[in-house]
């Protein structure tokens, strides 16, 4: 089998990293970049720094902080507006996942106008956009690698997945001084996503050898450092260790898959406006557990990766250690179940049959080790529930 691989052009990786960002679009011959971030880095003065670096190297940047949570289709509209009145030429995603994700949107929508749904999967979206600089400042997403975006359409609720180059940044600049003010929710919520992307990306029926060997080194360095980075914020050496898994797990998902845990991620993000990786985490060991019969030396080698396992288990056994690894990481990491997150259990019933459908149709579930039925989707989703 052929892999067809893409990564950023150029990739910045270390301290101080952002403070080489005005350096990085001269020698690709932009000035005028749109600074997409959202109020939060905004207010605190993290976007300004960003604005005088360039600025102090001679460029013309100018910020939208207008992105959401989770952003919407109809959040783009104003971040569109801005884009045509600076007259951009480049969008720097500044923040994590959802800024980044509406970088894409809108360096995409800039150039090819069009609305969001006109580009989700299965589309392969390989036309022009006006270039993509990343600046993460969570250590999860891995968006500033990755060639997917995710955008709700306001008028149904799905959460759509827009893939292909167009998407890809040509630019990635990752500094882990800007991850060092994470919260201990946004933290763990952000490892684990991290974390499910690096065991999917490995599973995945489009793994390949270059995805696998960053997979696995993403997943041993994530099972060392993830529960220090949550316990304590100010742990540098977590921290960096942290910034680079996440960056490796997005590149090797970007050039393998996300699977079933992923799929049925969006819907509950989409319905019930709960955070990305949160999402992620709780799904994640009851996922693996029914998957994990399909691929079980592959999960025996995450189970290894992560330090859960032993060269001394059998695959079998391994397989049942990983997941009971990521019960108890979810468990101290305090990840709730969707009962104790608030979220009422008849609205997510008469909701199940919809986000099952909304997840065998992004495509993720196809990638699966075991590809599950609707039927399949809609008891694994009562069974997480508390």
């Amino acid at each position: 089998m052929t892999a067809s691989l893409a990564l950023p052009r150029i990739m910045r990786i270390g301290r101080k990293a952002a403070d080489e960002l005005g350096d990085v679009l001269i020698g690709l011959g932009l000035s005028r970049p749109l600074i997409v971030t959202d109020a939060y880095l905004a207010g605190t003065g993290a976007a300004d720094r960003l604005t005088a670096t360039l600025t102090s190297a001679g460029l013309h940047p100018q910020v939208f902080s207008g992105t959401v949570p989770d952003p919407t289709t109809d959040s783009l509209a104003a971040g569109l507006q801005a884009l045509h009145e600076h007259r951009a030429d480049a969008v720097i995603g500044f923040g994590g996942g959802s800024p980044m994700d509406t970088a894409k949107a809108l360096a995409l929508l800039g150039v090819q106008g069009g609305h969001m749904r006109d580009y989700k999967a299965p589309r392969q979206n390989a036309g022009t956009a006006l270039p993509v600089i990343a600046v993460p400042t969570t250590a999860g997403s891995g968006s500033e690698a990755t060639q997917f975006t995710v955008i709700t359409d306001s008028a149904s609720d799905e959460k759509m997945l827009c893939l292909g180059p167009a998407f890809l940044p040509l630019a990635a600049v990752i500094d882990v001084e800007l991850t060092m003010s994470m919260p201990p929710r946004l933290t763990a919520d952000t490892g684990i996503d991290a974390l499910t992307h690096a065991v999917e990306a490995y599973v995945s029926r489009k793994a390949n050898p270059f995805s696998d060997s960053l997979a696995l080194t993403a997943i041993t360095t994530i099972g060392r450092h993830l529960r220090r980075a949550y316990a304590d914020g100010t742990d540098a050496e977590a921290r960096e260790a942290m910034m680079l898994a996440a960056t490796q797990a997005g590149i090797a998902f970007s050039n393998s898959s996300v699977a079933l845990v992923h799929g049925m991620s969006r819907p509950i993000g989409a319905h019930f406006h709960v955070a990305h990786g949160l999402s992620n985490a709780m799904l994640f060991p009851a996922v693996t557990s029914f998957s994990a019969h399909a691929a079980q030396g592959r999960y025996a080698d995450c189970a290894r990766a992560l330090g859960a396992a032993t060269a001394q288990d059998n695959d079998a056994r391994a397989t049942d250690k990983l997941v009971d690894a990521l019960r108890l990481l979810c468990a101290d990491l305090h990840v709730p179940t969707p009962a104790a997150h608030g979220i009422d259990k008849d609205e997510w019933n008469r909701l199940t049959p919809l986000m099952a459908q909304q997840a065998l149709a992004s495509g993720s579930p196809a990638n699966n080790p075991a590809v599950p039925t609707a039927d399949e989707i809609q008891a694994l989703y009562a069974q997480v529930y508390a």
